[in-house]
């Protein structure tokens, strides 16, 4: 067997074990992408409660799922395609989030990253103002 094979059965066999976070990981990643092609701008008098809301039922989720499965009892082995849908699923929210400000951003943070900002702020919202810039300084 090639190392390339080797490497491509290991990945495989990662990717069918995945963590017992895996239908909530699924579920909001599929959440996010659906909300993404529904998504109407919210009016100016709702834009604030809509963003807040992306936060607390999308972006706190995903990144309290990392930071529970790195610090809580056990330390928990995502598979590649849990981060992966970790991935999306955050930049998915924090894209929400920033356009109910009328920023349009394609966001690429990590859930790492995210995650580093959480426990430094202990406020989801902090994590969707640093990694989108929004909403705009006046």
């Amino acid at each position: 067997m090639t190392d390339d094979a080797a490497g491509e059965s290991e990945r495989s066999d990662e990717d069918s074990r995945h963590s017992a976070y895996y239908e909530q990981i699924r579920s909001l990643a599929a959440d996010a992408r659906a909300e993404r092609r529904r998504f109407e701008a919210p009016s100016d008098a709702t834009a604030e409660e809509r963003a807040l809301s992306y936060v607390r039922g999308g972006v706190a989720p995903v990144t309290g799922i990392y930071v529970e499965g790195h610090t809580g009892g056990e330390h928990t082995r995502f598979s590649q395609t849990e981060l992966d849908l970790l991935h999306r699923a955050l930049n998915d929210w924090l894209s929400l989030y920033a356009r109910c400000y009328g920023v349009a951003v394609d966001p690429d943070a990590t859930v790492r990253t995210a995650a580093e900002i959480l426990l430094q702020t202990h406020d989801a919202r902090a994590v969707a103002r640093l990694l989108t810039d929004a909403p705009p300084r006046r």
